[in-house]
This record gives C-alpha cells, sequence and structure tokens, in this order.
C-alpha cells in the first residue's frame, strides 16, 4: 500500500525536492530577534507594533528542512548522489525501533515583503511567500519495515499484517499576507500588542493518500493478498496537466483561498521611570516579554484529478509490480490503471487542504539588552486522524540564547521536536545578511542523518541606510536626557 502511495505523488515529491534543493518554525532562532522585523511577523504578527525602525524591507530569504525517523543517509550522499541507492552502504534503515516511524517537509522563499511604522505604536506588513508543507507515515515500525526492508522480502512472508491508518499528503501554495499590529495598551511598566495578518491563498499542487483498516499477506514475491482494505486519494487537476519546467506550473490566483494569522505580546517594562512611551519605544527596553499566536488558520479548495476516486483494495493474486509506477508513465494514467486494478467507491470531485495551523507561544528575558534568552514552543492543532486532506506543523519546543546589537546577531537554538529528535545549531545576523541552521552542530558531528534544516536571508532597514543617534539608530529612539509628559491610560 505505501507503494501504491508514494507513487501516486512522485509530481508532487520530485516539486518539492527541488524547492527544497533551491533554497517546525521559520527562520528559528531569529524569528523572536529584536531586530527580525518583517520575519517576526511570520510567527506573531503583534511583534510589528512598536518596531524600532520606520521600515524593514526583505529582498529574499529562503527556509528549508526535512526528514524522517526511519532513514538514515551518510552526509556524503547528499552532494555525491549516486545513480542506485545500496542498502546499508547509501542509506540504512531503523528496523529494530518501537516508535512509530514519520516523515516530513517544510520549505519556503520569502519573496520581497515590506514592513512600514506608521508611528510608534502601529505598524502595517506586507509579506509573499511560496510555501510547502509535506507530512507522511504514523506507521508502526513493523510495517515499516514490511514496505521499506527490501519489499517484497520474503524474511517477511507469511505474516498477517494490520495497517489501520497510514497517510501522506503534500501541499504547495502561495500565501499574499496583509497584516496590521498596534499596541492597545500602555502602562508605566508594561505594554500591550496585538496582531492580525489576513492571507490570500493561491494554491500550486496538492495531494492526500491514506489507507485504513487494511489486512494483508505476502505470499512470495509476485503475490500477496489483501483481505479488507481503503485507500483515500485524491490531487489537484493541475497535475494530471504538468508542465516542464516545473517553475511553470507556479502561478498566483489560482485555487484561491484565506488565511489568517492572530498574535499578542506582552512587554514587561519596569525601568519606564514613569515616562511610559516616551521612554519605553525601543525594541529592547523590556524585561521580559510573554506572546501567544494562532498561524496558519485556512484552507484551499481543489478540483480533483479526472481519474481521482476512492479505491477498496480488496482483492486475492496482487503482484506488487502490478501496482508500481512505470517509467515515463503520466500520473493521470497511472491513477486510471490504479482505479482498474482495485473496486472504485464514490467520492467527491473536489477537497479542501488545510493549512498547518499552529499554536505558537513565546517567552524572551532581556539580561542586559544585548544579550537575551528565549523559549518557544510550536504546538501542532491538526494531527489527528479525522480529516485526510492536510499537512500539519512539527510540534517542538526551542530555546534560543542570543547576543545582539543593531548590526551583528548570534543566535544559539536548542530544540527537540515530538519524535524525540534532539538538536543545536547556531545563526548569524550581520549587516543584511542573515543564515543559519538550528540542526548544524548536531549533524555535523554524525556521520548518518535523518534529517537537516538551513536558512538565509537579505533584508534592509531604515537604519542600514541612515545611522541613527548614538544609542543604537532606531527612529522613535528618545534620548534618556529628553522628558515629557506621560502617556499612559
Amino acid at each position: 500500500m505505501i507503494v501504491i502511495i508514494n507513487r501516486i505523488f512522485l509530481s508532487t515529491v520530485l516539486l518539492l525536492l527541488l524547492a527544497t534543493a533551491a533554497i517546525a518554525q521559520s527562520f528559528p532562532g531569529y524569528h523572536t530577534s529584536n531586530y527580525a522585523g518583517i520575519y517576526g511577523v511570520l510567527s506573531n504578527p503583534a511583534s510589528a507594533a512598536g518596531y524600532r525602525y520606520k521600515w524593514d524591507v526583505n529582498i529574499i530569504g529562503a527556509d528549508a528542512k526535512g526528514g524522517n525517523t526511519y532513514v538514515r543517509i551518510p552526509k556524503s550522499v547528499i552532494f555525491n548522489r549516486p545513480d542506485s541507492f545500496r542498502r546499508n552502504q547509501d542509506y540504512f534503515v531503523d528496523t529494530a525501533a518501537r516508535r512509530n516511524q514519520n516523515g516530513w517537509e517544510m520549505a519556503e522563499i520569502m519573496l520581497p515583503s515590506v514592513l512600514y511604522a506608521i508611528d510608534e505604536k502601529q505598524s502595517v506588513s506586507f509579506v509573499w511567500r511560496m510555501r510547502s508543507s509535506s507530512n507522511g507515515g504514523n506507521l508502526p515500525t513493523p510495517l515499516a519495515n514490511f514496505f521499506g526492508n527490501d519489499f517484497p522480502n520474503m524474511q517477511y512472508s507469511g505474516t498477517n499484517y494490520t495497517m489501520e491508518h497510514g497517510a501522506v499528503s503534500s501541499h504547495i501554495w502561495h500565501e499574499l499576507g496583509f497584516s496590521y499590529a498596534r499596541v492597545i495598551k500602555e502602562t508605566y511598566s508594561g505594554r500591550l500588542k496585538a496582531g492580525v495578518t489576513l492571507k490570500l491563498l493561491s494554491g500550486v499542487a496538492a495531494g492526500y493518500a491514506a489507507v485504513r483498516n487494511a489486512n494483508f499477506r505476502l505470499n512470495n514475491k509476485r503475490d500477496a493478498t489483501i483481505s479488507s482494505g481503503v485507500l483515500n486519494y485524491g490531487y489537484n487537476q493541475e497535475l494530471d496537466n504538468w508542465q516542464s519546467p516545473d517553475i511553470s506550473n507556479v502561478q498566483l490566483f489560482n485555487n484561491n483561498g484565506i488565511g489568517m494569522d492572530i498574535g499578542v505580546i506582552y512587554e514587561y517594562r519596569p525601568d519606564n521611570g514613569g515616562f511610559g512611551a516616551y521612554e519605553g519605544t525601543d525594541a529592547d527596553e523590556y524585561k521580559f516579554r510573554i506572546g501567544v499566536s494562532i498561524t496558519d488558520i485556512g484552507r484551499i479548495k481543489y478540483n480533483k484529478g479526472v481519474n481521482n476516486t476512492d479505491l477498496d483494495i480488496t482483492k486475492d493474486n496482487v503482484n506488487p509490480k502490478d501496482v508500481n509506477y512505470r517509467k515515463d508513465e503520466s500520473l493521470k494514467q497511472y491513477s486510471q490503471r490504479l482505479n482498474n486494478y482495485f473496486t472504485p467507491i464514490a467520492s467527491p470531485d473536489d477537497f479542501n487542504m488545510t493549512l498547518p495551523m499552529a499554536v505558537n507561544l513565546m517567552g524572551d528575558y532581556n539580561i542586559d539588552s544585548r544579550f537575551f534568552v528565549s523559549a518557544n514552543a510550536v504546538i501542532a492543532l491538526n494531527t489527528g486522524r479525522k480529516d485526510l486532506t492536510k499537512t500539519y506543523a512539527m510540534t517542538q519546543v526551542m530555546l534560543t540564547p542570543r547576543y545582539e546589537t543593531d548590526m551583528f546577531g548570534a543566535y544559539l537554538p536548542l530544540v527537540i521536536n515530538h519524535n524525540g529528535q534532539a538538536d543545536a545549531g547556531v545563526g548569524i545576523r550581520f549587516g543584511p545578511l542573515v543564515l543559519g541552521s538550528y540542526s548544524i552542530f548536531s549533524n555535523l558531528f554524525q556521520h548518518n542523518i535523518d534529517h537537516a534544516d538551513a536558512f538565509v536571508a537579505l533584508r534592509l532597514n531604515s537604519a542600514m541606510l541612515k545611522r541613527g543617534d548614538g544609542n543604537g539608530g532606531g527612529i522613535f529612539r528618545k534620548r534618556k536626557s529628553q522628558l515629557g509628559c506621560p502617556v499612559n491610560d
């Protein structure tokens, strides 16, 4: 069954790999920086309120991450891909694990975007991103071994297997986001900020497949019996007519949808000296801050490919070769062949692909306005089995010590995800350039790896073109000698 699922999504997966080669949480470690600007809006739109500069412009940025829990590859394979992969040489499988096995991919290209500070309390932003998200698995290790360990492997013949639920999904889409953020309450010792992002979504490619309640048995390498089971699958109709090169299929304002992010941030500012906003408008004039946001609320509706239908896969004398994808076979031809091989079940001719909605929690402590430490948690909200047409975020917890000045920043993200994978990485900001990886230190000392990530960004703000005062350059910074009436409500 996993062979069937993987072949259905061959075209989508190839595009995802290209997107990752060209270029949890977006820009980890840097995203909560006081100098993140437009990049802070991605995880919490409230972060733009009271921003220290007049404007912040993204030129280009990219973030890619992917991995799994079952297969590990030597790092040399990444840079020198062999013509054929040999087990225990070019890849290694974890056949003894007791957990369920999973795989994931998340990538984005952040295109020209801008944050504009209307005044010291409110800001507006425009963000243009192209994103991809994929998830697959939730398979117990014995099932992963059946399909992943030299399938069809006679070592597993003669045994009855049951798959209650196994699924994969992939999604590629454009996102045009319009944000508004404002300081909604300010007192002598703190301020509360809120923000919202409304998104116009344009779908490029989407697909899903899930096997449910399947019972099967391998008799020999050319014969298997599936005594029960249902395959639910679908992909958008554009994949039936996919053009070459792949980039020619990437179009705005196709398969439109609506999305939203919302967030709030509270900053505790005990050192305002009683002068409220006159001394409190700087981004680093807080002792600690906490924030919560919900991101990626929304979905995109797609029309299915012409041959898409659910299948009753109950069948005797199944030859694995009969359900394999054939060289030069189109996705349309392949789905038609599956429909002829198994028994079609009536299903809707469209589907709604849900975005990877998540809760983002943030806490940030200011040690001395140069050294900070932040803690973040991303909690995926739609990981259950109820809805097949979705991708979902990576649940994880991150701790990031950092050092920052107006033109330099260093970030040391420490991450653990819901699969139990722990990582340590680094991020660097030098003027307009930002780059890093939260897994680079972890993978540096391992010969074989099962996940990796990297990000890079090129951006400008108003202080880079015209330096401010001696205190660091923020346009709303008031010198501490300047007095004024409190503006607290």
